[in-house]
């Protein structure tokens, strides 16, 4: 993704580092490092995670199991794309 989206790549790197260092158990220690991390109920029936990235201008989608501390990144979508709302029929 970093190469994709050059204006993101630093905080990208910096997520990734900030996930291997971490062991958040619930989504309350992860708004710790990420405060403004949300909450959203998918057409699944699914919640994913969604972080703002660079200032707004991108958002991460992902799904954390803290249980077995594996995440997955679902999306990255510019804040116009995310706008849509498209993405949460897809998950």
């Amino acid at each position: 993704m970093a190469a994709r989206f050059p204006q993101a790549a630093e905080w990208l790197i910096t997520f990734r580092k900030t996930c291997n260092a971490s062991n958040w158990n619930n989504v309350v220690e992860l708004r710790q490092a990420y405060p403004h991390a949300d909450l959203v109920k998918v057409k699944s029936g699914r919640t994913v995670i969604v972080l703002n990235v660079s200032g707004n201008k991108f958002r991460l989608i992902i799904a954390v199991h803290f249980n077995r501390q594996i995440i997955f990144a679902l999306r990255f979508l510019t804040h116009a794309e995310y706008s849509k709302s498209h993405w949460t029929k897809d998950l």
